[in-house]
């Protein structure tokens, strides 16, 4: 059977429209099945932005009697896509209702075996004591050309939990007490 030019184009056009047709019932009937998909938790959901590395992403965060039961990314957000790295994936373990995590330094004196729970206030003097203590031991001053004072006793390690607003104030304190070697935890 052959086939003429008029035919051809026809049949061409019917089996567009047929496909068309076909492709549309399919794709209503897709996103029927993907609006009775509800994503979101019977608790109280909320959004946030993850605080660590400053590239933005977005997370959901489940909260039920007020406090975080559950933290994932974001699958509209346009960032991350719903996709977490490791600092963010940890959010949920770092919350403050977290009763594995610990809410008040500990302490092992010199010689001792067992920990003790500080005051925040009793832990920050120990730690300014010491570090003062250390500074004025070994502090150093060149004169020639140009004035150098520092102290080379004490490093600073800033660590990935820590945001880009809390980096750059470790450092400008860590400058501002004579510290040369001052070096974050990404780079090494």
């Amino acid at each position: 059977m052959e086939i003429g030019r008029r035919d051809f184009f026809k049949l061409s056009g019917a089996a567009t429209a047929g496909g068309f047709l076909i492709y549309k019932a399919l794709d209503a009937e897709t996103a029927a099945a993907e609006a009775s998909l509800d994503l979101h938790k019977p608790i109280g959901e909320g959004y946030t932005v993850c605080p660590y590395d400053g590239s933005g992403c977005g997370f959901l965060v489940a909260a039920e009697d007020g406090k975080v039961v559950n933290i994932e990314g974001d699958p509209d957000h346009p960032v991350n896509r719903g996709a977490a790295c490791a600092k963010g994936a940890s959010m949920r373990q770092l919350s403050a209702d977290n009763e594995r995590r610990l809410q008040k330094p500990r302490y092992r004196r010199a010689g001792g075996t067992e920990w003790e729970d500080l005051e925040w206030d009793e832990a920050l003097d120990m730690i300014a004591e010491k570090i003062k203590a250390t500074r004025d031991a070994n502090w150093m001053e060149n004169e020639g050309d140009f004035i150098s004072r520092r102290t080379e006793a004490i490093g600073c390690l800033g660590g990935a939990a820590l945001d880009n607003e809390e980096c750059y104030l470790l450092s400008k304190m860590m400058r501002g007490l004579g510290l040369v070697y001052l070096e974050h935890q990404a780079r090494i």
